[in-house]
């Protein structure tokens, strides 16, 4: 029974690796394959939105530091936080982060992406600089990368530039704003993420 239970659990494991989703380490081919892979699944027409959304999901969580990213967005106040509070705030803002990812997402297969050139700022940071093409309907949009290379052999994105704005830095003072609207209570920052999430 436990034999058969053993090469049960190998037979899984293998199939689920099958289908694990992984990109080369370079930053600037990671990047590229990224985007490709996820341009491909949104213009897949043979697939259900619920689908494609689980995908999304799938890169996003395995490709993007979004605890990281958790931390970042709630600034200094995350040092005078006990355990507990801090866990609710990262679950919740990762449900709120594929939330929002999901809930953006179109068929992209008709702009054409491009990365242009990485830049290698330590050996904890890579810039890969990219552009959107233009478009009759839409302007030429330039896209930065902020991946943490730490792990070279697992890079991840913590950030994206867009036509120079950072897009963490925007979720981190919209969250301060909250913040300072109910005295430095994350519970009430929470609970505005719980009603996004769940409404």
């Amino acid at each position: 029974m436990k034999k058969k239970l053993f090469f049960t659990i190998i037979i899984y494991l293998h199939f689920i690796s099958l289908f694990a989703i992984s990109y080369n380490s370079e930053p600037k081919i990671f990047i590229q394959e990224l985007v490709d892979d996820a341009v491909k699944t949104l213009s897949d027409k043979s697939i259900s939105v619920e689908e494609k959304n689980e995908t999304i999901v799938k890169i996003a969580k395995e490709n993007v530091d979004i605890n990281a990213l958790s931390l970042y967005t709630l600034g200094s106040i995350r040092k005078n936080l006990d355990q507990e509070t801090l866990s609710e705030y990262q679950d919740i803002f990762e449900k709120y982060f594929l939330k929002s990812l999901t809930s953006r997402l179109t068929d992209y297969s008709s702009q054409k992406f491009e990365v242009i050139k990485s830049d290698q700022k330590s050996s904890n940071y890579t810039i890969v600089s990219s552009k959107i093409a233009e478009t009759v309907n839409s302007p030429e949009i330039k896209i930065d990368w902020r991946v943490y290379t730490k792990n070279p052999q697992k890079p991840l994105i913590r950030d994206l530039i867009v036509e120079g704005l950072s897009l963490a830095k925007t979720q981190k003072e919209e969250f301060a704003s909250i913040l300072n609207s109910n005295n430095n209570d994350v519970k009430a920052l929470i609970k505005k993420l719980e009603e996004f999430v769940f409404n």
